[in-house]
């Protein structure tokens, strides 16, 4: 599966200005919020890292096609699979139109979600105008590169078919830390809303069995009141209580109940 982004911003510099800056590939973190690191390897070859919808990514990428002040060409050679090209248009009066086109493929369930929810999309939006600040701010490029790449016929606007070779090649995914930290809070709310639905339950038998002895309505609430408690191990004098680290390593599965606790059968407390 394959998706195709294409954004445009006005941003009001000359078109050599803008173009110089966008040559400064290795500057691209400090606007660009997806992108991590790029490291210039060559006058035709980048190495990326960047995070995709949660997901970091790696690749190598060779530029097709440079030609100073109208547009820069690339395709993917190894790693996460992509393609594309960004346009300058010198419209005068200081202005120019920035066009960012790109081809990607998305790869495993996490980058397919995101890639449904256009968050690539939006991403390359938000980076575009970012850029226009960056640029409009400074007042200047922070540098240029005005040589040329060629490759001979006229490259057109590359897709991911001319990033064929980086097809099979993982880009050394792996979820980011803000990608598991989710997944651990998914979890957790999880956790605390079966606690909850289970607490509800066990409340509402417990009230039926008061009113059946004579048990007031409010009885009944402060009973699922201290069942709230059990679930969520807060409740003073519990047998149910959060393991503490060293009882985790150990292995601990379960907490004994203190020495001061009375655990016999006669106990007229509610039973857990």
């Amino acid at each position: 599966m394959t998706t195709r982004v294409e954004k445009t911003v006005l941003v009001n510099v000359p078109v050599s200005r803008a173009y110089n800056q966008w040559t400064q590939f290795e500057e691209f973190p400090q606007f660009m919020g997806g992108v991590q690191s790029v490291r210039q390897l060559g006058d035709d070859r980048l190495e990326w890292v960047a995070q995709i919808a949660g997901v970091r990514r790696e690749w190598q990428a060779r530029i097709l096609e440079q030609v100073p002040d109208r547009r820069i060409a690339w395709a993917a050679t190894e790693g996460a699979t992509n393609a594309g090209a960004v346009t300058f248009e010198d419209l005068g009066g200081d202005q120019t139109s920035v066009t960012l086109v790109l081809e990607y493929e998305p790869e495993g369930l996490v980058e397919k979600v995101g890639d449904k929810a256009g968050i690539v999309e939006n991403q390359a939006q938000n980076d575009l105008e970012r850029f226009k600040q960056f640029i409009e701010s400074e007042g200047y490029a922070t540098g240029a590169w005005r040589g040329s790449v060629e490759s001979g016929a006229p490259v057109g606007t590359p897709g991911t078919d001319d990033a064929a070779a980086s097809r099979g090649d993982s880009g050394k995914a792996g979820p980011s830390g803000k990608a598991v930290a989710a997944g651990v809070a998914a979890a957790g709310a999880a956790a605390a809303a079966a606690a909850a639905v289970a607490g509800s339950a066990s409340g509402s038998t417990r009230e039926s069995t008061g009113r059946s002895t004579g048990g007031s309505s409010d009885s009944g609430a402060g009973q699922r009141g201290q069942d709230a408690e059990w679930a969520l191990g807060t409740g003073a004098g519990d047998d149910i209580r959060m393991l503490t680290d060293d009882e985790i390593e150990a292995g601990a599965s379960d907490v004994p109940l203190g020495a001061d606790e009375d655990e016999s059968p006669g106990d007229s407390g509610i039973s857990r």
